[in-house]
């Protein structure tokens, strides 16, 4: 069976958008992909596929910056407005977790952290959000988090 060419997961593919850290820009995606492959040309596959990554080109524009930072408002009441983050790169538990997914209330500050693997990808996140927050707090109206381009992508 034949698979479409841009759906393929390729070696530069994989390095670049795989898992939480995704989306790494050339330097650190050649970086990783050094570590297991070598082919002439290298740095330049690298950059043609990350300056045509989707997701790169709409969250990390430098023509079409953010802005200034600005004042989130007040949270009014418990679990609609939530802050989201990673911590990677922890010893590995015995379950081989080496991650923790961190969600924030921002009315009680009250926490979730939630065990996860720094290479889960945004299916699997988007999972544990539903398995662990939603599940006990309904779906929250606001969420902010650090813009990483898989999340809000997919989010």
């Amino acid at each position: 069976m034949h698979t479409p060419r841009n759906t393929q997961k390729t070696p530069v593919k994989e390095s670049h958008e795989g898992g939480l850290m995704g989306h790494l820009g050339v330097d650190k995606t050649l970086e990783l992909l050094k570590g297991k492959f070598f082919w002439p040309h290298m740095r330049k596959d690298v950059q043609r596929h990350c300056h045509r990554c989707i997701s790169c080109l709409k969250y990390k524009s430098k023509i079409m910056p953010r802005g200034l930072y600005t004042f989130l408002p007040f949270a009014s009441s418990p679990w609609e407005d939530i802050t989201m983050d990673f911590i990677l790169g922890l010893l590995r538990t015995q379950r081989g977790f080496d991650s923790i997914f961190m969600v924030a209330d921002r009315f009680r500050k009250m926490d979730h952290f939630i065990p996860c693997h720094k290479v889960d990808d945004a299916n699997n996140i988007y999972s544990l959000f539903f398995k662990e927050l939603v599940r006990l707090h309904g779906f929250p109206k606001t969420i902010v988090s650090d813009r990483d381009p898989k999340f809000v992508a997919h989010f």
